[in-house]
């Protein structure tokens, strides 16, 4: 039989010469699922035995994390805002830099007005079901192009009691009429699209059109304010976050059709992530 802190040296042993810089983590992570244990367990029982049929799955899912493959998607799971999303290859797998663009719109907006608020390009729900648990006077709604992360980000919502959003299979604005919106909040994709970061790490297993965005990656972010232009109400609201390097072309694209207010704010790490703007009245 084969103890906890073996099995756990082994899978070191296995990610030894993977491109993870968290290799540890990665097969803490890994066995904990497999368990269905919280990490605390591995270090409180190292000798506890694993069944042959828990070891064989930890030992395929360290082979596949070897391979590059993401902890997120081999677990289903990720945690953003304190709450733990399914995720599926389907979905881009939630960030902490996206934090900053939901605080930003939970502090930027009236919390106690009836908003009806959007979430474009979903994904696994993330935004929209911390925005609707924190704000339940607000509409939200959820649009993503893809059919299977709206079904990923409905089970979210319901599971998570994130009650009211409604989910709609859409691309980016098309399922809103002319001013119909206060804000809009969003995490589209803004990767150009030969930018070699798309062939390292993690990414290389999410869905390219959740991160990718024609030659400067600028192309969903430039559609998505020219259609914001049209469905927000006057005076409405527009948070996006976007590639560090991206603030001047965003902020320049809002000045070209009006928008007001316009502000890009750093994250943890100094970088401009995250612009928000409004309409004008």
């Amino acid at each position: 039989m084969t103890t906890l802190a073996q099995a756990l040296q082994q899978a070191l042993a296995t990610l030894q010469h993977s491109d993870s810089d968290s290799k540890r983590l990665d097969a803490e992570v890994l066995l904990a699922h497999v368990l269905g244990q919280p990490r605390s367990h591995l270090h409180a029982w190292p000798e506890a035995q694993l069944q042959q049929q828990q070891l064989a799955l930890y030992r395929q899912l360290v082979a596949q994390r070897a391979r590059g493959e993401p902890v997120a998607y081999l677990t289903g799971k990720r945690e953003f805002w304190s709450l733990e999303f399914e995720v599926s290859r389907a979905t881009l797998i939630p960030r902490p830099e996206t934090e900053l663009l939901v605080a930003q719109a939970l502090a930027g907006l009236p919390a106690e007005r009836p908003l009806r608020v959007a979430d474009l390009g979903t994904g696994s729900g993330a935004v929209a079901v911390v925005l609707a648990r924190h704000r339940t006077r607000w509409q939200v709604c959820a649009t993503d192009r893809c059919a299977a992360a709206v079904e990923i980000a409905r089970r979210n919502a319901a599971r998570l009691q994130a009650p009211g959003i409604g989910f709609v299979v859409a691309d980016w604005c098309a399922a809103f009429a002319d001013c119909s919106l206060d804000a809009i909040v969003s995490n589209p994709p803004y990767v150009a699209e030969q930018d070699p970061h798309l062939m390292q790490g993690d990414v290389r297993f999410e869905p390219r059109t959740a991160l990718a965005a024609g030659a400067h990656g600028l192309d969903d972010l430039a559609r998505l304010i020219q259609d914001a232009a049209r469905v927000l109400k006057a005076g409405g609201w527009l948070f996006l976050e976007h590639g560090a390097g991206q603030s001047a072309a965003v902020r320049a694209l809002l000045d070209k059709l009006n928008f007001k207010g316009v502000a890009t704010l750093p994250d943890l790490a100094g970088l401009e992530r995250v612009t928000s703007a409004h309409k004008t009245d």
